[in-house]
């Protein structure tokens, strides 16, 4: 298991008010790739960071508030470790700034400089975020109904089978995906779609595999890649995309999105988040 104890999960923090850049951490994503380089990956993807405690002051002392959109490329040297991104978010809570727009200049340079990448930002006003992201369903197919016995909780990609006389293009989704957090152990709940075209896999096997993450130890990002590569290299499918909407914790949550083909994931909000 990847060692995770210099971060600040889990451990009693101080709280700063005052803009400071210094308390992001960055986490290498090479700790849970090995050896792989950016050029070696078999997926493109992003992440994408909701959160919805953002504030600062402006000019005159009135507290400004937002929702804030953080597309990192998968391609990142880092990760962000979320408490650190919790913790340099609050630090804006007592300073001042002219407008938006300086806020929004910040967050961008700060972030990419941490990650090693360009880092996308958007805030949103309240009302603008309300009709831009609503909530529902894909057209797909639903796996959580199946009637199927699990008794491994640990990732099992033996479970996984597809049918090479078969193809098809679908999208299959659960809303059972638990995962641990490699640092405290606190869960970390997610609905997950595959869209895929190729050899068409079998649903209960399927699923079986996603709940087989339950006690798994990891951060969201490499669940995602591990969950992809599984699916690629067992089922085979021609195209593949995964994607992971995790609940928020701390006023945050975390989306990776993999694919074969498509950069950036559809604009998809569920009821959980």
């Amino acid at each position: 298991m990847v060692d995770y104890s210099e971060t600040e999960l889990g451990k009693v923090t101080d709280y700063t008010d005052q803009y400071d850049a210094a308390l992001l951490q960055p986490i290498p994503r090479s700790k849970a790739r090995q050896s792989q380089t950016a050029e070696e990956l078999l997926f493109v993807g992003v992440d994408v960071w909701t959160a919805y405690e953002i504030s600062w002051l402006n000019l005159q002392g009135l507290p400004q508030v937002a929702i804030g959109e953080f597309v990192f490329p998968c391609t990142s040297h880092a990760i962000i470790e979320s408490k650190s991104f919790k913790l340099y978010l609050n630090s804006f809570i007592q300073s001042s700034f002219a407008n938006k727009q300086q806020v929004v200049g910040l967050l961008e340079k700060d972030l990419s400089n941490a990650c090693g990448a360009v880092v996308e930002v958007v805030l949103y006003e309240m009302s603008e975020y309300a009709g831009f992201s609503s909530i529902g369903e894909p057209k797909g197919v639903c796996l959580d109904h199946r009637t199927v016995i699990i008794d491994r909780y640990h990732p099992d990609p033996t479970f996984l089978r597809s049918n090479a006389d078969q193809s098809v293009r679908e999208l299959l989704y659960s809303h059972l995906l638990k995962t641990n957090c490699p640092v405290t152990d606190q869960p970390d709940w997610a609905s997950i779609y595959i869209d895929y075209q190729g050899p068409k896999i079998d649903q209960d096997g399927l699923l079986k595999y996603l709940v087989s993450y339950r006690q798994h130890q990891d951060f969201h990002e490499q669940c995602v890649e591990q969950i992809f590569s599984d699916i690629l290299s067992v089922c085979d499918p021609s195209q593949l995309c995964v994607y992971a909407r995790y609940m928020r914790r701390g006023g945050l949550d975390i989306n990776p999105f993999r694919s074969t083909s498509k950069p950036n994931p559809p604009r998809l909000r569920q009821v959980r988040q």
